[in-house]
């Protein structure tokens, strides 16, 4: 390493030329626009912009895209099916044999389908396949060009919410899935995983939610109205599902209802579910830390610090910890099934 025999000499050395550099870096700070400091102190730079891609990159990108051939997308399916046999996965709730014939075809033709449910599954077998090597690496997938609303305004949440609370023309499943949205921020993917082991009774008849730690309070006039939806739910007097333990059955045995069709009768009556999160959790986030949001409506704590910082939010310090943990003498909460 070349390194002297005397280290003294050598550190000192480098010491004068950390402190030489330090200090010419330092010099040029205040005229740097990239750099900025903010009221704790602390350095923040500014976003590099990216270099621009060589013009062979692109011609080689071209001339690659040129080659590979044009199919649609129901062949890339049968084609992954023949590599993977992904389709055997798919069997009969009965337990037997499929007599359709031809049932990867239909499989195929289910993934494919218009909805942007099923645009969601293929993208996410696709990519999983090409992670697992069951397929070429290099296969290309469009991306989704997906349209999404602005969130609701206060005024549009409050008139929705009305409306779910006292309008006894909506079916109460509907009522019930629509204010869980515009009060608890839920994803209605998530909504229909809920069973009624997370509705919690308090020791003083007060009503809980667990969507995340701790459960989440339910209003009174909520409280009633998701009481009542448990006690008369939809696919309930069914050979299919009499003991079911989901909070929104489905028709199949033993699954819920199926997002996709909950969010678009959601729509129907009027709360467009993905606009109405937008709103809540926002709402939310104006008025509690977004640990705490995190952890009682079951977000990761990064997706409410992003959303904190886009709608400029001012919780920016919070102590973290057990802030649910009960209370020495409280009362032990019982689900709705105990």
């Amino acid at each position: 390493m070349n390194l002297p025999g005397e280290a003294g000499a050598h550190l000192a050395a480098r010491a004068a030329l950390l402190d030489g550099t330090y200090r010419e870096v330092a010099a040029r700070v205040p005229d740097n626009a990239q750099i900025a400091f903010d009221d704790d102190g602390r350095l923040h730079f500014a976003a590099l912009e990216p270099e621009p891609e060589p013009a062979s990159l692109l011609e080689l990108r071209a001339a690659v895209n040129a080659m590979l051939p044009r199919v649609d997308l129901p062949e890339v399916v049968l084609e992954v099916f023949s590599w993977t046999g992904a389709d055997q996965a798919f069997t009969s709730v009965t337990g037997g044999e499929t007599r359709l014939r031809d049932l990867h075809v239909t499989i195929a033709a289910l993934l494919v389908a218009v909805t942007e449910h099923g645009r969601t599954c293929l993208r996410a077998f696709l990519n999983w396949a090409m992670q697992s090597r069951h397929c070429r690496r290099s296969l290309s997938i469009p991306g989704m060009k997906i349209s999404q609303r602005a969130a609701l305004s206060e005024d549009e949440c409050l008139d929705a919410l009305g409306r779910l609370l006292t309008d006894a023309e909506i079916p109460v499943r509907l009522r019930v899935a629509g204010v869980i949205v515009l009060l608890y921020a839920q994803p209605v993917s998530r909504i229909v995983r809920l069973s009624v082991t997370d509705v919690v009774r308090d020791g003083d008849n007060t009503v809980l939610l667990r969507l995340g730690d701790p459960a989440s309070p339910v209003p009174a006039p909520v409280a009633a109205l998701l009481l009542a939806h448990i006690a008369n739910r939809d696919n309930m007097n069914t050979a299919t599902n009499p003991a079911s333990r989901w909070l929104f059955p489905g028709r199949r045995a033993g699954q819920p209802s199926r997002p996709d069709h909950l969010s678009a009768l959601l729509n129907d009556v009027g709360v467009p579910a993905a606009a109405a999160r937008g709103a809540a959790i926002r709402r939310q986030l104006l008025e509690l830390p977004a640990p705490v949001v995190a952890d009682a409506l079951g977000y990761h704590d990064k997706t409410t610090t992003r959303l904190l910082n886009e709608i400029g939010g001012t919780w920016s310090r919070y102590a973290p910890g057990d802030h649910g943990k009960s209370l020495p003498g409280s009362a032990t909460p019982t689900t709705l099934d105990s």
